[in-house]
């Protein structure tokens, strides 16, 4: 991005802002819909996660109150800032009907404009996803964690490093996950005070609109993604719902309990 915003200001000196006129900035490529409009709106709402994953490590943020909302109302400005002078910088160098055919806007964007030194768009893009990839599992590793001291996933998951006490379990868990859904395919956070309910049930409102929207106009990919969450409505009625389980089950996660505990040094770590 940096390299990008450096181009902005030398592709304007040269008067290549054409596509940042408003009569053509504004002008539809394709006839506008309700379903486009509202996928928009979704891809570009969780473009940034940065904001969302802190909601998930409150436990470990040193004075939450006060560092979590100044986190993200620093995170997402600077973001938004970076991702419109990106996106200028794009449009500087190239028509939107080139964006549209691009597989690869970044590379395309390098071909462009650093001639011989293009080689070093895809390598930037790749360095960036290793901050994602962190962020993910960081998250997901402490969501498996705090399911299982509710007791809504194996109490293996609840168990912590004794020395740095991270939970390992929990992130072996993530990792073989993520690995998973690479070879196959590609908040709540409890405030003191009670939260005015109508914000989130606008949220929730405003969601439901856009996912009503998405799923009438792409209804085979938005339609996988309902499935794939609902996957989870009979594992939470099989393992947190159904109490008296019969007791090989039980048997069989308390014999893994040792074997990773002596491998890994973890403890339980409970409320």
């Amino acid at each position: 991005s940096y390299n990008c915003q450096k181009h902005i200001f030398y592709l304007l000196s040269l008067g290549h802002y054409d596509a940042l006129e408003p009569q053509t900035a504004f002008e539809f490529i394709k006839d506008p819909s309700v379903g486009q409009i509202a996928l928009a709106f979704l891809q570009a709402s969780f473009a940034y996660s940065g904001w969302n994953f802190l909601n998930y490590v409150t436990e470990e943020v040193v004075e939450p109150r006060k560092n979590l909302p100044r986190a993200i109302y620093i995170s997402i400005p600077l973001v938004t800032l970076v991702y419109t002078l990106t996106n200028i910088a794009y449009f500087s160098s190239m028509s939107p009907q080139e964006l549209l055919e691009s597989n690869a806007v970044a590379v395309t964007f390098g071909e462009k404009l650093l001639g011989v030194f293009s080689w070093v768009m895809p390598i930037s893009v790749a360095l960036s996803t290793f901050g994602g990839i962190n962020g993910y599992l960081f998250t997901s590793s402490r969501l498996c964690f705090s399911g299982a001291r509710e007791g809504h996933l194996p109490y293996l998951l609840a168990m912590i490093h004794l020395k740095s006490c991270t939970p390992i379990p929990a992130l072996l868990v993530c990792v073989r996950e993520k690995e998973l859904f690479v070879v196959f395919t590609s908040l709540f956070f409890s405030h003191f005070a009670q939260v005015n309910l109508l914000v989130p049930c606008s949220y929730l409102v405003f969601w439901a609109v856009l996912l009503g929207f998405s799923l009438y106009s792409e209804p085979v990919v938005c339609g996988m993604g309902l499935v794939i969450m609902l996957t989870g409505v009979p594992i939470y009625f099989i393992g947190v719902q159904w109490k008296n389980k019969p007791h090989w089950i039980s048997s069989a996660v308390g014999e893994l309990m040792p074997l990773h505990n002596q491998d890994i040094c973890c403890i339980y770590f409970g409320h």
